[in-house]
Parts: C-alpha cells; sequence; structure tokens
C-alpha cells in the first residue's frame, strides 16, 4: 500500500491552521510545524496591550485544537531551512520532515523601515511578549507620574504617550488608552489626574485609517478626539529614544520641518514586513518578491516552478479582481489557507485543478473604543454603536476555542459596564525603573 501524500504546514497563525482544518478529510498526512504551541487570535493583542483580556482568553493549544484530527500531527520546533529538491523542512535542532506539498503560513514581523535601533524605546505589537511588554509600558508610565508628580516637566513626559502608525492597531490602541486615562485609572491615584494624559496618534498619511473611506476616516478621528486623542497628519518620524519622537512635516510654504515630541512611552504600529522564514523561502527558490518581502504568486497560491509549494497570509503577494493587492488581515490567510488545502486534495484525487483563487471580501472593522467603531460590510459603511456590536460579534465568531469565547463575552460585558480592566498587571522587576521622586512624596505627605 502506497505511502499516504505527507503535507507540511508551517506557522499555526489563521492560514495555516485554517489548512490543517480543511484537510481533516483528505487521504494525507498533516503535519503542522510552529514555534510556539498555541494558535495566536492576533486582532485582540492590544486587548492584552491594554489590560482588557489576558493572554489564556486569545490564545488556543495547537494541539488542543487539532487533537480530534486524527491525520493531523504537530511539532514545536523552528524551520530553518527547506530543500525544495529533496523535498524536506529542515529545523532547529537539526530534524528533517520529509513533505510532498508544503504550505509556507508564517506570517508577518513589524517592521522599523531599517531602524530596527528604535525597536528598544518603542516595541510593537505581534506578539504576546510585545503585549505585555506595552502593558508594562503603559501602567508603569502612571505609576511613574505620580512618584514625580510634585516635577511637572518630568509628570508631563511620563503622561505623553506617542503611537506611531494610524492604521487600525494604532487606532485601535490610542482608542483604548484613552478609556484608560479617562476612565479606568480615573479615580485610582492620589496626586496624578490620568485623564490629563496627552496621547498622540501620528502617521506620515493625511487622514487616520487610510484603507477606509474618508467618511469613516473622518467619523474616526472624532470619536478618537473624544477620547482625548490628538491625531498628527503628514508626519514623518526620523528618530526614537528615551526623550521621546522626533519627526519632520511640511511647514508654510511646503518646506521640511522638524520637530519633537517628548514623551516616555512609544508604541510602533506603523508598518509589517514578511518573516524571515519568507525571506529564507525567496531566496531559495528564487522567488520574486513584493515591497515588504511577501512573496509572488501564482493564481493558484504556489510559487511560479515550485507547484507543490504553496504560500499563504502575510507571506503571499496577490492582486484581487481590481489589481490591488490583498490585504494583510485574517480573513485573507484563513480564505488562502482553505483554498490551498482544496488545491492539494483535487492533486491527490487527480481531479481537475482549482480555478485561480478569488478573495471574498466579508468586509472590515476597525474598534475605536467602548460602544464606538467603524464598518464596510458587503459594500456598506457603519459607524458607531451598530458597527461596534457587529465588530463584537465577529471577533467572538473568530475565536477558536468555545471556552475562550465564554470568557472574552463575559469580560467584555464587565468592561462595558464598569469601565474596570482586570489584567492590569505590571510585570517584572517594576521596583527598579521608578524614577527618584522620593523626595516629592515626603513633601506630600508632610503636608508642604
Amino acid at each position: 500500500m502506497p505511502d499516504k501524500h505527507k503535507v507540511v504546514i508551517i506557522g499555526g497563525g489563521f492560514g495555516g491552521l485554517n489548512a490543517a482544518q480543511a484537510l481533516k478529510a483528505a487521504p494525507v498526512e498533516v503535519t503542522l510545524i510552529d514555534k510556539r504551541n498555541f494558535h495566536l487570535f492576533q486582532p485582540l493583542l492590544y486587548q492584552i496591550a491594554t489590560g482588557s483580556l489576558s493572554p489564556g482568553e486569545i490564545s488556543a493549544p495547537l494541539r488542543s485544537v487539532l487533537r480530534n484530527q486524527k491525520n493531523c500531527s504537530v511539532l514545536l520546533g523552528e524551520v530553518v531551512d527547506i530543500d525544495p529538491a529533496a523535498k524536506v523542512v529542515v529545523l532547529k535542532d537539526g530534524a528533517r520532515i520529509p513533505y510532498d506539498s508544503l504550505i509556507m503560513a508564517t506570517g508577518s514581523q513589524s517592521s522599523y523601515f531599517g531602524n530596527d535601533a528604535w525597536r528598544e524605546w518603542a516595541p510593537s505589537l505581534k506578539t504576546i511578549e510585545d503585549a505585555i511588554a506595552i502593558r508594562h509600558k503603559i501602567l508603569f508610565a502612571f505609576e511613574a507620574a505620580e512618584r514625580v508628580h510634585n516635577q511637572p516637566e518630568e509628570r508631563r513626559e511620563w503622561l505623553t504617550f506617542v503611537i506611531v502608525g494610524a492604521g487600525a492597531t494604532g487606532a485601535e490602541l490610542a482608542g483604548t488608552l484613552g478609556e484608560i486615562a479617562n476612565e479606568t485609572l480615573k479615580h485610582d491615584f492620589r496626586y496624578i489626574r490620568p485623564e490629563e494624559a496627552q496621547i498622540f496618534l501620528v502617521d506620515g498619511s493625511s487622514r487616520i485609517l487610510p484603507a477606509y473611506s474618508e467618511q469613516l476616516s473622518r467619523k474616526a478621528e472624532k470619536s478618537l478626539l473624544k477620547l482625548g486623542v490628538r491625531f498628527r497628519p503628514n508626519l514623518r518620524v526620523t528618530g526614537v529614544d528615551a526623550d521621546g519622537v522626533t519627526f519632520t512635516t511640511t511647514g508654510e510654504g511646503g518646506q521640511p520641518q522638524q520637530g519633537h515630541i517628548r514623551a516616555k512611552t512609544v508604541i510602533w504600529a506603523a508598518g509589517v514586513t514578511a518573516s524571515a522564514a519568507t525571506s529564507m523561502l525567496a531566496k531559495i527558490t528564487g522567488a520574486e518578491t513584493a515591497k515588504g518581502g511577501a512573496i509572488k504568486v501564482t493564481p493558484g497560491l504556489t510559487i511560479p516552478n515550485y507547484p507543490n509549494i504553496y504560500v499563504v497570509g502575510d507571506q503571499a503577494w496577490y492582486l484581487d479582481s481590481k489589481g490591488k493587492p490583498l490585504p494583510g488581515v485574517a480573513q485573507v490567510a484563513m480564505q488562502e489557507g482553505t483554498y490551498a488545502a482544496k488545491s492539494i486534495v483535487r492533486k491527490v484525487r487527480n481531479e481537475e485543478p482549482l480555478p485561480p483563487f478569488k478573495y471574498f471580501d466579508k468586509g472590515s472593522l476597525a474598534v475605536i473604543g467602548r460602544g464606538r467603531a467603524i464598518a464596510h460590510v458587503f459594500g456598506v459603511d457603519l459607524s458607531g454603536f451598530p458597527a461596534w456590536l457587529i465588530w463584537l460579534f465577529i471577533h467572538l465568531m473568530y475565536i477558536v476555542e468555545f471556552q475562550s469565547r465564554i470568557l472574552v463575552f463575559i469580560q467584555w460585558g464587565f468592561l462595558y459596564l464598569t469601565h474596570s480592566r482586570g489584567a492590569r498587571l505590571i510585570t517584572g522587576r517594576a521596583a527598579d525603573e521608578i524614577p527618584d521622586g522620593s523626595h516629592t512624596m515626603k513633601a506630600a505627605m508632610s503636608g508642604d
């Protein structure tokens, strides 16, 4: 009896997990490889960063998700090499995993546009560790401001927050940060007023959420303004350090003008680039890449000259029916992963190949704050509370495990009713970072 067709999937995100699940009833052997043992619901990472949810509520162990799929094995490991000629994937520990068909779904990573030194001062939001680091920075800033409340200039720097990038992640972070300052922490401190925090959302474009219509963009900006968020358009960041953000913008007469925002807390949400695995695969196969490093795939989502290597999700550069590259969002990765799986099944069964991949755009959503969102769904623009309800329902349905859906729904219910965020934990050795404000505290306690 011949061996079953071996399918190796690299990456357990939306694309990889959907591909594995779509192969459940197929006559193939599936091996899913990921350097993490869990699937992460990335669209809600910003809620970890702002203390609304805990990491376990938006993560699901891959083995648990796939435990009833008898034709699928899960391996914890990091891919360091691929041999297309021998059809073998090589892991960091030296293990060699053979394949007949390969699905690459390793996603993307944050891009600092060649300025990786900024990462030290402006963490991005791609992993749970990133989210926890950002949560630490945000909550610690208020604690530090409390310690130096009698030093106006330093207090102002601690209470100034800059978010670089006005796409969905930046807008969602800014809105939630506004809620934290104006509602969640409003009565928690004795010497500072958190609602006096300055929150700047900066971007090189002329409006926030440029992927949406101008009307929805304006409504989102108005919602953010009500939460104390100030949008700074047409601003190009030229430096990030311990003192804040340096930028250039267009001054009077169209001349470049330099500026600086003093801030102790800077968060990076400005761009993404293909994963390291994508660069490795492109080099090995000689595949052409687009801006950002994504691989230009065929209409069947394969690499040219390598019909058994599929690339899905953020790794793939593919044009829609209007000639525009598909966005790097979850629903694109999910549909591409399912398509790749179905295409492999057709090949195994010697059936007619699938027609070229066609993306079905169900719409896009961005939440601005509690009860505030914008949405473009099936050609219709929505904003405010109706859009927020749609956002809530869709995100709950996309969370992998049913138990997590219930937990997140309960957490959101408490958040909506009480403004409370139960995961406001400052982890690590925070006491070592506290600024020296001992003399101001003594003065405050003595009544001076």
